[in-house]
């Protein structure tokens, strides 16, 4: 069955100057391969990359042609790619540039104690002085607009001092791919240790370090005195914990909640209903986006906000890496709510008249399978148990 073709959305961007620093956020699709481009054509001296999929598809052909470009006038280019997000992408694929002087390396290539782990992180830095994040992947569903396949998503550039610090965090995990990789206790030391800024721009890290990750120990901090929360997430199952915090926010305040109707992995989707029976409860305002697959990682609480590459699920809070840029500034908390609010139309609003209809027991059942599965075992896996909760794309990535 042809998914129905999404409706163009009309191009949005949002900027912001905080603390020093030039922020922008790219909502359109197109205009997120044209920002990439460009920004590569202009390196100068270093493009580093990590990055969870990389595809040799239409978009991902013309990013590697610009990044072989860079190499041969003299610019420094590496990459490190996910074995797992990229494991349908050649390795020959990159023969062009390394032969211009590139470098190119997989994370997590071989079975061993860390194989499950995933290297999740989108994240580009030019000449270590402009960095680019959000939950977009190197293809063309997250680089186009205007089709029924596409990921609605986030592309976030900034310019700033606090680039500095994500220059040296790529040397680390680079560092790390090359000479350990595989080895889970020092990348559990690497990323507990990574210092964390208290400034108003700040970039949290998240990985395997056996409780919740840093990343998400700050939203969960913020959590606690929050009087508004709004959340744009594409995978949402977390633990009891974290969902009462967010409950206690809803009954206290206010909370809304907006989360994907369509997926490539139907088993997400079920997992995320499961709880909005208790968030509705709670007073929380549900809405489910509907045009075409929502990717985004976005959470405003206050006038914090934090956006990146991390899902609001088991995987993202507690095990793979990940990346989140956090922003305390009133007039970007206030745009990107603005943002939120503009979704609307977009959506389907989940009343708790409607969440009781759709939950028949057996759905129900489902749900509850669906959010264990989701919880324990690995997109991979997960895909290809959708419990009858709908159909799967198997040619789409999470």
């Amino acid at each position: 069955m042809n998914a129905e073709p999404a409706p163009v959305r009309e191009a949005e961007s949002f900027r912001a100057d905080v603390a020093g620093h030039r922020i922008e956020v790219i909502v359109d699709g197109d205009d997120r391969l044209a920002s990439l481009l460009a920004l590569l054509a202009g390196a100068i001296r270093s493009i580093d990359m990590v990055m969870y999929i990389f595809k040799a598809d239409a978009a991902g052909s013309r990013i590697l042609d610009a990044m072989v470009a860079a190499a041969r006038r003299g610019v420094r280019v590496r990459a490190v790619i996910d074995s797992f997000g990229s494991a349908d992408t050649a390795d020959s694929v990159f023969t062009p540039l390394r032969a211009a002087g590139g470098s190119v390396i997989f994370f997590s290539r071989h079975w061993r104690s860390s194989y499950l782990i995933r290297n999740h992180q989108k994240l580009l830095l030019i000449d270590d002085h402009v960095a680019v994040t959000g939950g977009f992947n190197i293809a063309e569903p997250y680089l186009a607009t205007g089709h029924g396949t596409c990921w609605f998503d986030l592309g976030i550039v900034v310019r700033g001092p606090s680039v500095a610090r994500m220059a040296e965090w790529f040397e680390a995990i680079h560092d790390y791919t090359v000479n350990d990789d595989g080895k889970l206790l020092m990348l559990r030391r690497l990323i507990r240790e990574w210092p964390v800024d208290a400034g108003p721009v700040s970039w949290l890290v998240g990985g395997p370090t056996q409780r919740l990750s840093p990343w998400a120990r700050a939203v969960r901090s913020d959590l606690r005195t929050a009087s508004r929360l709004d959340m744009a997430m594409a995978y949402f199952s977390p633990g009891q914990g974290m969902l009462r915090r967010l409950g206690r926010v809803a009954s206290h305040g206010r909370a809304r909640f907006v989360m994907a109707a369509k997926s490539d992995n139907a088993a997400t989707i079920g997992a995320s209903r499961l709880l909005f029976g208790y968030l509705l409860r709670k007073q929380a305002t549900i809405w489910e986006y509907q045009p075409c697959r929502l990717h985004m990682k976005l959470i405003v609480i206050d006038d914090t906000v934090y956006v990146g590459t991390a899902n609001f699920d088991m995987r993202s809070l507690f095990m793979n890496v990940e990346v989140m840029l956090r922003v305390t500034d009133p007039d970007f908390a206030r745009q990107m709510r603005s943002f939120i609010d503009g979704l609307e139309p977009d959506c389907e609003v989940i009343t708790p008249a409607v969440h009781k209809a759709r939950g028949t027991w057996l759905t129900r059942l489902r749900w509850t399978l669906a959010w264990f599965v989701v919880g324990v075992a690995d997109y991979t896996v997960s895909r290809r148990l959708n419990f009858g909760l709908g159909e799967i794309d198997p040619e789409t990535e999470v």
